[in-house]
């Protein structure tokens, strides 16, 4: 007589199979006991099932495949649903909650979680902006935080990660990073998934980092011996081509290596970068000088059929590496404590003000900062472009007299404009 618990029915146990009986079972539904059986197919598989009853209804429980499980084994899983049985608790149903639940722990973990945030910011940043945050999410939190419940994540855990960063003296990095981790955890908690931002506690807790100062020559004479370095680069066509146009465009490093064909008109002299592109996410033109054309002139041949004005040197379909620019100025002998290939945007700044007297919010515009009008509304992409134009052929024509070692002057004391 089978024993009964409020209507629930737990089959008494008589064990009947054997190691060896099992595994030479042919197919068909061989019974342990205790509702425990093995069901061998046609193609030789064997899968562990149990029976039993529960609110008055039949119901099957898997418990897994032999020989991955084997005898001993399956009836353990057998007896563990047995006394859930006795508890008033459906195996089947406790089955599924465990797995609904471990399953809300993946999908509300740090990786899952910043995975999420950073596919939803994607529109909103630019290429290198996004690359570079992918990188230290991949690289610098996921690895130690990407298993954790986002919830359960406190203030000390973030701190070790971080604390990883700052000990190999990457200070403004390990900042970053803290940012990167607070952003998330602030997602996480406006999504239901925190109820706080554990970095919010650890203000003070890692060393003060430095401004981060980009090395730019700014002194004419200099610059005038920086360009007719550039000039005598011994290397690919491409790289010198990019370093020539570099200063006569003063665009941000990634902007000039991820340069496409389709960007530029030559006939209109205009390269127009998309705003997935640029740092602010707008639309910036670039009024190009007769010198910026002859350089571009001068690659169109080799690179004009190709997506990139200035592949990679490896793969024509990738762009130049972001770090060919500045190996190149080392090559020729300018150390990343002289000039760098973002430092051409402060050489530019300081000269176009300080020595041509070109008004600022025309060099600002060009830099692609943001610049408001009268209303405190951002100037659309071609303010200015008359301007800017003559701007730019101005700052070329200064250039090639730098180059050439001429006596140069302001063009005149006031601002231009």
């Amino acid at each position: 007589m089978e024993p009964n618990y409020g209507g629930i029915t737990v089959t008494t146990t008589t064990d009947k199979l054997t190691t060896k009986t099992v595994e030479k079972a042919r197919a068909g539904k061989h019974f342990d006991g205790a509702g425990l059986y093995l069901d061998v197919k046609p193609s030789g598989s064997r899968y562990w099932r149990v029976k039993y009853r529960f609110a008055g209804k039949e119901k099957l429980l898997a418990l897994g495949v032999f020989p991955d499980v084997g005898l001993k084994e399956a009836r353990q899983r057998r007896d563990a649903a047995r006394a859930l049985l006795r508890d008033g608790i459906d195996p089947s149903a406790e089955r599924k909650a465990v797995r609904r639940a471990a399953e809300a722990i993946a999908e509300n973990n740090f990786e899952a979680v910043s995975a999420e945030w950073l596919a939803k910011q994607k529109s909103n940043m630019a290429i290198a902006t996004f690359n570079k945050t992918k990188w230290m999410l991949d690289d610098l939190l996921v690895p130690w935080l990407g298993k954790r419940p986002i919830g359960d994540i406190d203030a000390l855990e973030v701190l070790a990660v971080v604390q990883r960063v700052e000990a190999r003296g990457a200070h403004e990095t390990a900042h970053r990073v803290k940012q990167l981790a607070g952003r998330v955890f602030r997602y996480a908690c406006a999504t239901g998934r925190a109820t706080r931002d554990p970095t919010a506690v650890l203000k003070g807790a890692l060393t003060a980092a430095k401004p981060e100062e980009r090395a730019a020559i700014t002194e004419p004479a200099k610059v005038g011996e920086l360009l007719r370095a550039i000039d005598g680069y011994a290397g690919g066509l491409v790289t010198r081509c990019a370093l020539q146009l570099a200063p006569l465009v003063f665009v941000r490093p990634g902007e000039l290596r991820t340069a496409e064909w389709a960007e530029i008109d030559l006939d209109a002299a205009e390269w127009n970068i998309p705003a997935e592109k640029m740092k602010m996410r707008r639309d910036h033109l670039v009024p190009l000088s007769q010198q910026a054309i002859a350089t571009l002139r001068e690659i169109e041949p080799l690179t004009g059929r190709g997506r990139y004005v200035f592949p990679g040197e490896r793969s024509r379909q990738r762009p130049m590496s972001e770090n060919t620019l500045n190996a190149a100025l080392r090559r020729l002998g300018f150390d990343k404590d002289t000039m760098t290939a973002h430092g051409f945007r402060a050489t530019a700044r300081t000269i176009l003000d300080e020595h041509l007297g070109f008004r600022p919010d025309y060099i600002e515009h060009q830099l692609a900062h943001t610049v408001k009008d009268p209303n405190g509304r951002a100037y659309n992409r071609t303010a200015f472009l008359a301007e800017r134009r003559s701007m730019m052929q101005s700052w070329s024509d200064f250039l090639d007299a730098l180059r050439t070692g001429a006596n140069v002057v302001p063009i005149r004391k006031g601002k231009v404009g």
